[in-house]
């Protein structure tokens, strides 16, 4: 059996191995965020994430929350605020989160999107995907993610050498709003196939939060 395949756009030495404990936090449309003005109290409000990846204070353009951290919504805040505050002071505070969801396409059963039901791994994705098809391969796993900082990043895994081989089957965690793609064969060319497959493929919310992030950042 092969060992997955190592890529120069996604190293695994540094993905495969990685539990998620110390993982950036990247909000999406639809979590919840208190925004505390401290100086000016009035203008505080709880806001949610639009569709569009975006909210709305007032005295301000809107706001790109998507594929961020808190932390750049806040300095976001207050830097779109300071057109009408002087020198603002805000915290941002993250108060719900009710999208856990991942995507899981290509040449899988009933390809969709899934709520995650806890910390799960590539190989049981596909598997809440009704499994592999008879024309799929689960030799050429692709995982697409997108990182703090905005980079997309993405690794082509041979999940079917790690059930027969369970000392290869160390797959990472997978996070919220993670891709998970099964393909009919070796790629040759893999930002190509992220570029017109994968993303393609993707539904609106997935799709919007991917292009915000590569087109924002």
């Amino acid at each position: 059996m092969n060992a997955p395949v190592e890529s120069a756009v996604f190293p695994q030495k540094e993905w495969r191995h990685e539990d998620g404990a110390d993982a950036l936090y990247l909000l999406a449309p639809g979590d919840q965020l208190e925004v505390i003005v401290h100086t000016a109290p009035e203008l505080s409000r709880t806001v949610t994430i639009g569709p569009d990846g975006v909210f709305r204070m007032p005295y301000s353009p809107p706001i790109l929350a998507a594929a961020r951290t808190v932390d750049e919504v806040r300095a976001g805040v207050q830097t779109a605020m300071a057109t009408e505050l002087n020198d603002p002071d805000v915290d941002v505070l993250l108060t719900g989160t009710p999208s856990q969801r991942i995507f899981v396409g290509g040449d899988v059963a009933a390809p969709g999107m899934f709520d995650m039901p806890g910390q799960i791994d590539p190989l049981q994705a596909i598997i809440m995907a009704g499994g592999v098809t008879e024309t799929g391969s689960a030799r050429t796993v692709v995982l697409m993610r997108r990182m703090p900082g905005g980079e997309l990043k993405s690794a082509v895994f041979d999940l079917k050498a790690g059930v027969y081989d369970p000392s290869l089957a160390d797959w990472s965690p997978l996070r919220r709003f993670d891709v998970v793609f099964v393909t009919r064969k070796p790629i040759a060319d893999q930002n190509l196939f992220v570029r017109q497959y994968i993303r393609d493929a993707l539904p609106i919310d997935f799709s919007l939060f991917y292009d915000i992030a590569g087109n924002n950042r």
